[in-house]
């Protein structure tokens, strides 16, 4: 089935070479899908899908005219890294998220970087992200980013760039044990050349990272994952972390703060909570302090968490360090925090708030991407190249009006991967959601979640325009 499969030219290919010969960690993966007949395939994929439909897996597109739920769109053939690969990208994520912590610990104390003009004050401070509500709270552990969720690239030669950094609330890791599961419950044959390593005890190591972060290193805390409640787009994610991790799922009705003390409502009482793995945005989450009109927030939790009493995962404040525009002085800040080099680097970024790179952008905008910096999602982008006349003339328009809400980027050619389509294997491009989980040492989950631009010449690979997984093997 897969042997009509064209690599394309000019894109990087993740199974084939040249001339259309598989890589060498992908020639057992290539021969054994030369056998398989694509009905037996499309067999095994209409199981998976009817798998994940049963179990709830589901993600809200807002987009899509048919209806806004729908079961996570999932493509058969792995994505696989080689361990020598690997073990690049693993030191390189593990060494941003150290500088992003460091990042967010000084700037919400000293704030050596701005003080020493690494990076522009006003780019930091003018955010809105940077919650002057929470300057100077001690986070236990000096820990602001329990997990991140980094999005990597690889350009026309296969190099890997950091496209964005996720540390606020980065969702997507329940899809990352599910894709596992159903690989190997309905294509177990493809493992059989395979030594994969597993995901088994990734679920633990984010436990024991949120009891490392609990007050007063409290050996026994009580930990709960806050949710917005059944209605939010990545509901699923959240009720299975709670439920694979052993902790409790709430909502906001099941907590309460009394001096200063955050309680979960039981059926024997109050029950004093430690630490908060909390999926609601920053200003929804205590209306005494952000948005007034909160319904899903805990009233005092603000308090409780400068009092020391609970901790927050992530980081109140976090936004900060992932706007786009703050993502352009990452390698900055290891050079400051680490004294080391970037391992992994940046896509080329303009900083529109820059008159030569307003100028610049403009000039070009039928070849860069354009994006708000404090939108994600894949939501407020403009793709040059893919762009009616009509849609550019639009944010050539929002862009003059507030410059510094944007920035703008070279269109990267990402990498393509043959992927399962009602037309046969076919190329579609992929980037890869890395999880990198911050204990005392940053443990980066092995392979993380490849994403599929489903729809043809599609850059956009986010789960909420519509696009795919991949479950994602990292060799041993």
């Amino acid at each position: 089935m897969i042997r009509n499969y064209a690599a394309s030219n000019g894109f990087f290919d993740e199974m084939f070479e040249e001339l259309n010969a598989p890589r060498a960690h992908y020639q057992p993966l290539y021969e054994n899908m030369s056998k398989l007949d694509k009905e037996v395939v499309k067999s095994r994929y209409q199981l998976a899908q009817q798998n994940f439909l049963r179990q709830g897996i589901t993600f809200t597109v807002y987009n899509n005219t048919e209806g806004t739920e729908r079961t996570m769109p999932f493509d058969p053939l792995p994505r696989i890294i080689s361990k020598e690969e690997w073990a690049k990208v693993e030191k390189g994520l593990q060494q941003r998220v150290l500088a992003l912590n460091a990042f967010l610990d000084d700037i919400y104390s000293e704030q050596n970087i701005l003080n020493e003009g690494v990076i522009p004050r006003d780019l930091v401070v003018t955010s809105p992200h940077f919650y002057h509500q929470v300057y100077g709270i001690q986070v236990p552990a000096k820990n602001h980013i329990f997990i991140a969720g980094i999005d990597l690239i690889r350009d026309h030669e296969g190099n890997y760039l950091v496209l964005e950094d996720n540390i606020r609330n980065p969702s997507g890791l329940s899809y990352v044990f599910q894709n596992r599961f159903v690989m190997r419950k309905l294509f177990p044959d493809l493992f059989q050349d395979y030594s994969v390593e597993s995901l088994e005890n990734q679920l633990h190591e984010m436990h024991a990272a949120l009891k490392y972060i609990a007050p007063n290193k409290k050996q026994q805390p009580t930990i709960v994952l806050l949710t917005p409640g059944v209605y939010n787009s990545a509901y699923y994610d959240h009720s299975f972390l709670a439920k694979e991790m052993g902790i409790e799922l709430v909502e906001a009705r099941d907590l309460v703060v009394n001096n200063q003390v955050v309680y979960m409502k039981t059926t024997k009482g109050l029950k004093q909570v430690d630490v908060i793995y909390r999926r609601i945005d920053d200003d929804f989450l205590d209306p005494l302090v952000f948005r007034e009109d909160s319904l899903i927030g805990i009233p005092g939790l603000i308090d409780a968490y400068r009092a020391g009493n609970v901790s927050i995962a992530n980081g109140v404040g976090n936004g900060v360090a992932d706007d786009k525009a703050t993502y352009a002085y990452v390698p900055d800040m290891i050079r400051f925090y680490l004294k080391e080099e970037p391992i992994l680097n940046n896509v080329k970024t303009y900083q529109l708030s820059k008159q030569e790179d307003f100028d610049y952008a403009l000039a070009n905008l039928d070849h860069l991407v354009f994006k708000e910096r404090n939108s994600s999602g894949g939501y407020n982008m403009l793709i040059g190249p893919q762009a009616t006349e009509e849609e550019k003339d639009l944010f050539r328009s929002k862009v003059i009006a507030n410059p510094s809400a944007f920035i703008a980027q070279p269109t990267i050619s990402l990498s393509q991967s043959p992927t399962f389509t009602d037309e046969g294997i076919k190329g579609r491009h992929v980037d890869l959601r890395a999880f990198v989980v911050l204990n005392e040492i940053p443990h980066v989950v092995p392979g993380g979640l490849t994403r599929v631009a489903l729809r043809e010449g599609s850059l956009v690979v986010n789960s909420s325009q519509g696009g795919g997984g991949k479950d994602t093997w990292i060799l041993d």
